[in-house]
């Protein structure tokens, strides 16, 4: 009886400090529970600062010959016998570019040119005959009347003299025409004939981008247009990734009554590797002036508009919408929603939501923290 006394006793025991022993870490377990925990996300902030800024419109458009110059010859039905260019080439103006077959043009020349001759010296007789009439009519070796029809002969033979003359004029005037000379300089951009072909007068033959200027047109819509000025740098991308600068030549004085837009034009006077007819963005500068920027890292765009987030002396991320306005390098101008000074999340704002707890951090150490908790 005693034994089985002694066991009972024993497992009670046993039991309240098994229990005992249970109980303490579950009382440590509601403790550790109940702790605050750490914030979730370090970052870093910046402040909003007042920075001189370009103010610019970002526009596409096509790269385009400043004059291209349609060539073609004043003669018809007359076959080209030389051609002296061909497309791609630099020429000079009085350069000749094309010859005609002008074998019939200088047998008409010659001919024109002896008959000037000869009225020539028809004058020169009619002046002599003259002289000697006039020096018998001192002597009254022969009469009036035949000194009066000496005089009149003069005056024929001049005539005669200048409608010869004028005659070799256009004669010249067309063999002039049987070589197509550039009237300026420039470059070949297109050849529509070939050696032997017969050409009509009027007719397009070869075309010339005058001096080699090139220009950059740009549609801009009548709001942009207005704030646009001659003058004004321009910075365009080639497709070599090359930056090629010019200048506002001229700005259109009117917009298109159906598309209400108008056209810049750009000189550009080191176009590069640009070509004719390539399709390129170009950056127009339109004011220069200080304005409120941050770093782009800090703007989250979220349901199509663009947010900031400020903390609190709490550690506690309010979310803030902004109107921005251009870009410049990594930056974005600020037009309303925060004022110069401002603190907001610079680094680790895309992962944020209003109310968010973070732990601020200098920019070095937020980079290495992430989202890591």
């Amino acid at each position: 009886m005693a034994h089985h006394f002694f066991r009972a006793t024993l497992a009670i025991a046993v039991g309240l400090a098994l229990a005992a022993c249970s109980g303490k870490p579950a009382a440590e377990s509601s403790t550790d529970k109940a702790a605050p925990s750490s914030a979730s996300l370090a970052v870093s902030l910046v402040k909003v600062e007042q920075r001189r800024i370009d103010r610019s419109i970002i526009a596409s458009g096509p790269v385009s010959a400043w004059e291209e110059m349609q060539l073609g010859v004043e003669l018809s039905g007359v076959r080209v016998t030389a051609l002296n260019v061909d497309v791609g080439q630099r020429v000079r103006k009085g350069q000749v570019l094309l010859e005609l077959d002008h074998r019939t043009l200088d047998s008409d020349l010659r001919q024109a040119q002896a008959s000037a001759d000869e009225a020539s010296a028809g004058v020169v007789l009619a002046k002599t005959n003259l002289a000697r009439g006039q020096a018998l009519a001192k002597s009254q070796l022969i009469s009036a009347s035949a000194l009066d029809e000496l005089r009149a002969a003069l005056v024929q033979a001049e005539a005669r003299d200048a409608t010869s003359r004028a005659q070799r004029d256009g004669v010249q005037l067309r063999r002039d025409f049987a070589a197509l000379r550039a009237p300026d300089d420039g470059v070949i951009s297109k050849r529509l004939v070939q050696p032997g072909q017969v050409v009509a007068a009027g007719s397009e033959l070869l075309r010339l981008i005058r001096q080699g200027r090139l220009e950059w047109r740009a549609e801009l819509a009548e709001s942009e247009l207005a704030r646009v000025q001659t003058g004004a740098k321009v910075t365009l991308k080639n497709s070599d990734g090359g930056v090629v600068e010019g200048h506002v030549r001229a700005v259109s004085p009117g917009v298109d009554a159906g598309t209400r837009t108008g056209t810049v034009y750009v000189d550009l006077p080191a176009p590069g590797a640009l070509k004719v007819g390539a399709f390129i963005e170009g950056r127009i500068l339109t004011s220069a002036g200080n304005a409120l920027m941050l770093p782009t890292a800090a703007v989250v765009i979220r349901d199509g508009f663009p947010y900031v987030f400020t903390v609190d002396d709490h550690d506690i991320v309010h979310r803030v919408r902004i109107r921005t306005g251009g870009n410049q390098g990594d930056r974005v101008e600020v037009l309303e929603g925060v004022v110069a000074g401002d603190a907001v999340v610079a680094r680790g704002a895309g992962f944020l939501g209003d109310g968010d707890q973070v732990r601020v951090v200098d920019d070095a150490a937020a980079g290495k923290a992430g989202a890591t908790p």
